[in-house]
């Protein structure tokens, strides 16, 4: 059994590593079950691993974080749905690739339920949506650390973020101007936290074939006993 949770106010970047870290080493010891905690920061860059200084175009418009998460530069804030995905792989396959592929099917199944058609790129991490001008916007990052082959960290869905925040960075080290970024909302989909988030469970069902347990719902001040 999955613990599916749901955090009803903004959580802080600093206390979500916090939790993770602890998390994950109590799933590798068992004492602690796997968990997928959908959430909210406010606007913040992060820096993952490969991350360049000059894809920070704008250092001091909002907070950075280091993390040891895959990638490079991304913006997390309000309006933007985040899937912190702590599982086992030694449970099923330890395959780092076909995890990334299924967490990729796993917001392209989100997506369809209201009726945009994610896609994946070859060479270019996340999902996109082609544009009927030739162009192609970005609507979902993919970043992952796997400890132990117990993973965490995961995926963010653009739902109704204020696109310009993304101006700040060059997003996943991405400066082709034919690529851009854009969100349920910009394409004409609306779509609330709870309807976004029944989505997101009904398709990880779907994709992982696991078992979740029922909501729990928690303020940011009360992560630290989940």
């Amino acid at each position: 059994m999955v613990n599916w949770i749901i955090s009803s106010e903004p959580v802080d970047y600093p206390e979500a590593l916090t939790f993770m870290e602890a998390r994950i080493a109590a799933i590798r010891a068992g004492t602690a079950p796997e968990s997928i905690w959908l959430l909210e920061h406010a606007s913040l860059y992060t820096a993952g691993t490969s991350a360049k200084a000059e894809d920070l175009r704008a250092p001091n418009r909002f907070p950075v974080f280091k993390t040891g998460r895959g990638g490079q530069y991304t913006y997390h804030g309000p309006g933007q749905r985040i899937a912190y995905v702590m599982l086992d792989l030694r449970r099923r396959s330890p395959d780092l690739r076909a995890f990334v592929r299924s967490l990729e099917d796993w917001i392209i199944a989100t997506l369809a339920h209201f009726g945009v058609g994610g896609e994946r790129r070859e060479g270019r991490v996340g999902i996109w949506v082609p544009q009927a001008n030739g162009r192609e916007d970005k609507i979902a990052a993919i970043g992952v650390r796997v400890r132990h082959w117990v993973t965490f960290h995961g995926i963010s869905i653009n739902r109704d973020p204020v696109l310009e925040h993304f101006s700040g960075i060059v997003p996943c080290g991405i400066a082709d101007p034919r690529l851009g970024v854009t969100s349920l909302a910009a394409l004409g989909k609306t779509a609330s936290d709870a309807e976004l988030d029944r989505a997101l469970k009904d398709s990880f069902e779907q994709i992982f074939g696991l078992s979740l347990s029922s909501d729990t719902r928690e303020s940011h001040a009360s992560t630290d006993g989940l």
